[in-house]
């Protein structure tokens, strides 16, 4: 490809905007370019690695038996309605109605679709196991857009669903998969790490995740220090604490106007956080549930949800917390709460004399004491770990937290799709039974992001072989001269699919600083003055070693870099 016919609009400054370090580069390098929040143009380099990437996946997944279909992106809302999930992913899901007034979800995935799909044209277990698999554009509407095409409104997934016949048989396609997942990976050059994970609204009761440790990644993980513990922090188990001796001050009632949050709390009243009880209302299986968690730690959903052994849990609505507690958000609390159900995190034993709520408006209670003032039947490790925590899995080992990016992300479903959307087949014995089913995702643009936060100096990006846009970066100085001119368009010539042709009649350090920002594995300059003598330059762009050949040596070398890629 030459420069002079493409578009590449490679900048100097690194924008206001761009906090990681993948969107500033991705940026200045002239891969991609904002069109609105979340929502990103792939210019000519950036496709190229994107379709890098595609090929990598594709050979994998059809190297592991799976097939390749497409699904659409618009989908019946019924069908999300069905499996309960339309309420689920409330304001992250797109949807409209059309001209005939039928709504659609705008696809955020496809669990939903492929189901339908194979619930309608799979009947017999001769018919199993089968993996289908896609690759298209996503569309969930994120609030909070951030670190480029890292958290983004619209991007590229590969999504693979496996249908099998019993739980043994999925135990085998998720190990093919998961197989498969280190494969992409490993040859996309990336470092990554496998992480027991939640399966949040996928539904499912085994999850892993693909995780690539980063700066700007917008996920934790949890790790020990001293074992091979890899985890999502809301999956930690967490030691109970001890409990504490009963508080000797008087339950009272006091006024805290428009202060309904722990941040507000503390600041106005000087409260330690340790000092205030959360109570956060769930509506589980359609029942009222409060979750009791002390104010300074985050509830795991994940833990809540399999202690209650339920089928969906939800964040009450505001409406609904008013109706059970009398009171807006944020003044919610266990004394005098009739009729919902109370589950209470071990931090809270080893609570006495604290703050909460007092299900009025503008009103808390202090010196509360559980037994004493109201009481728990439920009692369970309902938090997300946190640093310094006691590693569970070891003796001796403390729990870190590094942040992460989320690449992959593979789920046992079992029946969560296939059940409610009557995706069936009948056995050897004529028996109807339920499709047992697998999910596998891949962050295809997001592996752009990963590859160039892992690969990258203080000049640019640093390509890996095997998803870089070009394998070569060929610059021509002073192209109008007439030796240049021969042996620019000779080398050109010789691999026209391999090359980025920078062509363009501009000063030779503008184009060695756009060489290392594009960062592609190897740059071949040809100067005037080599050029005179039938050489040029080849410098790897990786360890700046750079040898100065004659043609006939430069194609032998260029022609065995391709060999090895």
């Amino acid at each position: 490809m030459k420069w002079s016919e493409s578009l590449i609009p490679t900048l100097r400054e690194t924008p206001k905007e761009a906090e990681a370090t993948s969107h500033q580069l991705m940026l200045r390098a002239g891969l991609v370019r904002k069109l609105s929040s979340g929502v990103y143009s792939y210019l000519p380099l950036g496709y190229r690695a994107l379709e890098k990437i595609e090929h990598i996946i594709r050979e994998e997944m059809n190297r592991s038996g799976a097939c390749e279909l497409l699904l659409p992106a618009l989908h019946p809302s019924d069908l999300w309605k069905k499996t309960g999930r339309y309420e689920a992913l409330g304001e992250d899901k797109i949807s409209f109605k059309n001209r005939s007034g039928q709504e659609f979800v705008l696809g955020p995935t496809h669990e939903e679709v492929v189901t339908d799909l194979v619930a309608g044209n799979v009947k017999s277990y001769r018919e199993l196991p089968i993996i289908l698999y896609q690759i298209q554009t996503k569309f969930r509407d994120e609030a909070r857009p951030r670190f480029g095409i890292i958290r983004s409104k619209e991007f590229m997934m590969k999504d693979a669903y496996s249908f099998d016949r019993s739980w043994e048989d999925l135990d085998q396609s998720y190990a093919l998969m998961l197989e498969a997942y280190k494969r992409i990976f490993t040859r996309s050059g990336l470092a990554f790490e496998i992480v027991n994970a939640d399966p949040g609204i996928m539904g499912g009761n085994v999850s892993h995740e693909f995780m690539l440790l980063a700066d700007f990644g917008e996920d934790w993980v949890a790790c020990c220090n001293q074992c091979d513990l890899r985890s999502a922090p809301s999956l930690v188990a967490c030691s109970a604490c001890e409990p504490a001796k009963p508080g000797a001050g008087t339950m009272e009632i006091f006024d805290t106007p428009g202060i309904s949050t722990i941040e507000e709390l503390t600041a106005h009243f000087k409260i330690p956080a340790g000092g205030l009880l959360k109570t956060i209302l769930y509506v589980c299986d359609g029942k009222p549930v409060a979750c009791l968690i002390r104010a300074d730690m985050e509830i795991s959903e994940s833990k809540l949800k399999k202690f209650l052994k339920a089928e969906s849990l939800m964040l009450a609505e505001p409406g609904q917390i008013e109706k059970w507690t009398g009171a807006r958000v944020g003044f919610s609390g266990p004394v005098g709460l009739s009729g919902v159900e109370l589950a209470a995190d071990y931090s809270v034993r080893g609570m006495s004399d604290f703050v909460t709520g007092a299900n009025q408006n503008d009103k808390h209670f202090k010196g509360v004491n559980h037994g004493r003032d109201f009481q728990i039947k439920l009692f369970g490790d309902f938090r997300t770990a946190v640093a310094g925590d006691l590693c569970p899995h070891c003796s001796g080992g403390v729990i870190q937290l590094k942040r992460a990016m989320e690449i992959g992300h593979i789920f046992k479903l079992g029946t969560r799709y296939s059940k409610p959307l009557g995706a069936s087949f009948l056995d050897e014995s004529g028996v109807r039974k339920e499709i047992i089913m697998g999910c596998y995702g891949i962050g295809v643009t997001r592996m752009i992001a990963g590859a160039i936060e892992q690969h990258h100096d203080e000049k640019g990006i640093v390509w890996p072989v095997s998803v870089a846009p070009f394998l070569f970066h060929l610059a021509a100085l002073n192209p109008t001269a007439p030796a240049v001119e021969e042996l620019a368009g000779v080398l050109y010539s010789q691999f026209p699919e391999h090359i980025l042709f920078d062509d363009r009649n501009e000063r030779a350090g503008v184009k060695f600083n756009d060489a290392d920002l594009i960062g592609l594995p190897y740059q071949v300059i040809v100067g005037e003055k080599n050029a005179k003598e039938g050489k040029a330059e080849i410098r790897e762009r990786k360890t700046g070693v750079t040898k100065v050949l004659s043609r006939a040596e430069l194609i032998q070398a260029m022609n065995e870099i391709l060999r090895k890629k």
